[in-house]
């Protein structure tokens, strides 16, 4: 009798502690800040990787045998997702400023498009090569 009056203490005791400690533990755990939740800017990692995986994309759809524009559109598209989904559309290269849709597409097909011609130049028609060379020729001046 005595044995079960102290051990029904003992556990009341123990018990009392233990929803204690994992009420304060679950405190803890609900102020925690959720990073999945926070959309970091891309960053010049992020971007290569992006605009990597496009030119991927865009250099095994052209062999084989997908329209170039198609594939350069579905790949575009792919890094602008990414970068609107993940990123919320910021870029840390550019001061964090949320970039509209027609920058992001427009960027993200220049950013594949070089990418290709530096892995696979015979998937990139010549005249999208030429309008390349054009428009690195006018950056130098």
């Amino acid at each position: 009798m005595v044995i079960n009056f102290y051990l029904k203490k003992f556990i009341k005791f123990t018990s009392f502690f233990i929803l204690l400690s994992l009420s304060l533990f679950e405190m803890t755990i609900l102020n925690k800040e959720i990073k999945a939740d926070k959309k970091l800017p891309a960053t010049e990692q992020d971007l290569y990787l992006y605009k990597g995986m496009g030119a991927s994309y865009l250099c095994i759809a052209s062999k084989a045998g997908i329209e170039f524009n198609k594939a350069v559109g579905i790949a575009t598209a792919t890094y602008v997702n990414v970068l609107e989904g993940k990123h919320g559309g910021t870029v840390k290269e550019l001061g964090n400023k949320k970039l509209k849709k027609e920058k992001l597409f427009a960027g993200a097909e220049f950013q594949i498009i070089t990418t290709a011609l530096q892995y696979c130049p015979d998937s990139v028609p010549k005249d999208v090569t030429k309008k390349v060379e054009e428009i690195f020729k006018e950056n130098k001046k």
